[in-house]
């Protein structure tokens, strides 16, 4: 099952895609906390979406918004987790979260609720003063039930689904205030969507959530390819070590990292400029495309 978030007629609504529809389970101001609803809702909350017969939209005609508009808490988003990108990062100049290229343990951040924005929507740039605006295409976990000292076998039962995540970084306000939430959590440079995809419809499509692959493409020149099975640090070791003395809830996100091919890795660097088109795809979770503004 896929859920989404979007505005038809000017309206806010909330509800699933089912072949090249939108059906629609919540309109207005209820719209803007439906699928988190959901999630909350789990499966009962799901079964009762499919059984309530809402309006049906062709997706042409409406505009796709982040699947979670509002998320509960800010992203929990995961450095340096993919071993040519750590390579990467370190060897640029702009690393001061170690010491060591390839770290030992999850280097874990956040990026505020209000970097949060949809497909299509214009990152806004203009705000990161330092003109040092990059990209990293991630694969989001959306979590789906409340977990304390959650163990890696048991892992997966905590997951409801999976996004599309562009974290969206000022390289120079990164490496300037050595901490990270300055430089990722700028308003509008956390892009996520077109939708969530339910666990169970991406293993029951491609097998395991490991298989998938995710590419970027910057004005139509692809600059990361990888699969999910790369990470050096997987799911269910993420969720572990988070979980070993914090609880995550249900609706959080965590962003799994980025994988080579960020413009910091380029010589000279390759940082993003107004008008410059940014498309993120994963393999059963859409494409992400925003423009720099």
């Amino acid at each position: 099952m896929k859920l989404i978030t979007f505005e038809t007629g000017g309206v806010l609504a909330a509800g699933y895609i089912d072949g090249e529809d939108a059906v629609t389970c919540a309109a207005g101001e209820a719209a803007r906390r439906a699928v988190l609803g959901a999630i909350e809702g789990g499966i009962e909350a799901l079964n009762a979406w499919k059984s309530g017969g809402g309006r049906r939209i062709p997706l042409a005609d409406v505009r796709l918004k982040a699947p979670v508009p509002e998320p509960l808490r800010d992203i929990f988003c995961v450095g340096k987790n993919y071993y040519a990108h750590a390579a990467e990062f370190h060897s640029s100049g702009f690393d001061s979260s170690a010491r060591e290229a390839v770290p030992s343990h999850p280097v874990i951040f956040t990026k505020a609720t209000t970097s949060v924005c949809g497909p299509g929507d214009v990152v806004r740039g203009s705000l990161d003063f330092t003109n040092s605006t990059d990209y990293e295409g991630e694969l989001g976990v959306v979590i789906g039930k409340r977990g304390f000292q959650v163990s890696k076998e048991d892992a997966y039962d905590h997951v409801f689904g999976y996004v599309t995540v562009n974290d969206v970084t000022s390289r120079i306000l990164q490496k300037n205030h050595n901490q990270w939430v300055i430089g990722k959590g700028i308003d509008t440079f956390c892009p996520m969507g077109p939708w969530i995809a339910t666990a169970d419809e991406i293993n029951g499509d491609f097998g395991d959530v490991r298989e998938l692959e995710l590419v970027t493409e910057i004005n139509g020149e692809e600059r990361q390819r990888v699969k999910v099975a790369d990470l050096i640090f997987d799911i269910p070791t993420l969720i572990e070590t988070m979980t070993r003395t914090m609880t995550l809830l249900p609706g959080d996100i965590i962003a799994t990292g980025t994988p080579v091919g960020v413009g910091i890795g380029f010589d000279p660097p390759k940082y993003l400029k107004a008008g410059d088109t940014m498309r993120v795809s994963i393999t059963g979770l859409g494409t992400l495309q925003n423009t720099i503004g």
